[in-house]
């Protein structure tokens, strides 16, 4: 049995998701606003849970499953997308696990240096694709996690420059989600 391509990539669920996640998490790194308490944790935790979290891993799953098991999608690029989507989105369970239970952030900076990684990885890939506004999406990544080391690692600068990273890639992000929702829905066509 064989499928014919979609051109249905779920790839706006996952910038969404992320997206959102970053301009929830970014203002309060930045501008202190809203101030930490157990109370905002807890709030920043459960979307953080929910939004980039689960957005992201269900986006990461459907093009694994497209790309391996129907095979409905077939730019390789996408295999990087699937990868990072998913682990981006399991990583998301944690961090936002972790606010709401109001957990420890300097063991972050093990997990920030393996998603640089990834991030370049991402980088690499999609400029090497020709696809230069995911390209920079991932540029924008690897600001995020080595803002995020910074932070972790006990440096009072990094997490101001993680509200940065995380405002300015979700901003980004916004534009991806309506830009690939536009192409697809549309037929205009956007740079994605």
């Amino acid at each position: 049995m064989s499928f014919e391509i979609s051109a249905f990539v779920p790839l706006a669920l996952g910038f969404f998701g992320l997206g959102t996640g970053y301009l929830i998490y970014g203002p309060q790194e930045l501008f202190r606003w809203p101030t930490r308490d157990t109370a905002v944790d807890k709030s920043t935790g459960v979307w953080g849970i929910w939004m980039p979290g689960f957005c992201q891993l269900l986006t990461g799953i459907y093009l694994f499953v497209g790309l391996t098991w129907f095979q409905v999608f077939k730019d390789p690029a996408l295999y990087m997308a699937a990868l990072a989507f998913s682990a981006y989105g399991i990583h998301w369970f944690a961090l936002g696990y972790n606010r709401w239970q109001g957990s420890d952030p300097r063991p972050n900076a093990g997990m920030a240096v393996a998603f640089t990684l990834i991030s370049v990885l991402g980088l690499v890939v999609f400029f090497k694709a020709g696809d230069w506004p995911v390209g920079l999406l991932f540029c924008g990544l690897t600001g995020v996690y080595v803002s995020d080391f910074v932070h972790s690692i006990g440096i009072k600068a990094g997490e101001r420059a993680l509200g940065f990273f995380h405002i300015l890639t979700g901003l980004w992000l916004m534009y991806l989600t309506f830009a690939t929702v536009l192409n697809i829905a549309s037929g205009m066509n956007l740079p994605l």
